[in-house]
């Protein structure tokens, strides 16, 4: 049976050491003289344009697409130079794991995420996993992250013309709006506790499965394969 692993990037796979708000305040600063501009903003689990949207909210400017794309377009340049410092990890038992899931046949591994996908392939290319993930779904394609999962789907369609059903799609995320995304169309998820929220508040998710970290290679994987 063909599955469909699409997994999340900030706090999931990798942490940049804040790398993503440093270059968003950085690009607020630069066009519109603003100092922390994103600061009571959270982050966590929302796409880049919905973090801009909100953070041009705090200043009325929330109905300005012009000024969200210029802010997107100034905060893929400063997070080149960010993360050019190498700084940040990978998080624990990320590259065990997709070494042993691409290995399973029937097995097609994704991004599912809300970083735009010029800003995602930055943050994963210093770490090497770009390679494992061919295609994928993007805070680009679409400022909700609830509708991301139909397009990771047909774009592993049109990459290899694999058909996999979203009930037969995981995705692998640290928020509870990584479990949603899931949810919202038939698919199942993982909810990992490597991010900004602790296990106890992502067990009370409907995530699937609930883990600290994705350490244990051989219980995450034979959990895929069952499901």
């Amino acid at each position: 049976m063909t599955k469909f692993i699409l997994f999340d990037i900030d706090g999931t796979l990798v942490s940049l050491d804040g790398a993503g708000s440093r270059s968003l305040n950085r690009a607020m600063e630069e066009l519109l003289q603003v100092t922390d501009g994103f600061r009571d903003i959270d982050f966590a689990g929302k796409t880049d344009l919905q973090i801009i949207r909100e953070g041009l909210g705090t200043l009325g400017l929330a109905g300005r697409d012009d000024l969200m794309n210029s802010l997107l377009d100034r905060y893929l340049v400063h997070l080149r130079a960010e993360v050019s410092t190498g700084r940040g990890h990978v998080k624990i038992g990320v590259k065990e794991l997709l070494n042993a899931l691409q290995d399973l046949e029937g097995i097609y591994l994704g991004l599912l995420t809300g970083n735009a996908e010029t800003g995602a392939r930055l943050k994963l290319k210093p770490f090497g996993l770009n390679r494992y993930f061919p295609v994928g779904a993007f805070g680009s394609d679409s400022e909700d992250r609830n509708l991301l999962l139909p397009i990771a789907v047909q774009r592993l369609q049109e990459l290899g013309s694999v058909s996999v059903s979203h009930e037969h799609c995981v995705v692998i995320g640290d928020t509870p709006k990584d479990v949603e995304c899931a949810h919202v169309h038939g698919a199942s998820s993982i909810a990992v506790a490597t991010g900004t929220y602790p296990l106890k508040e992502l067990e009370k998710t409907e995530a699937e499965l609930v883990i600290a970290d994705l350490s244990d290679t051989e219980k995450i994987a034979n959990w895929i394969r069952r499901k």
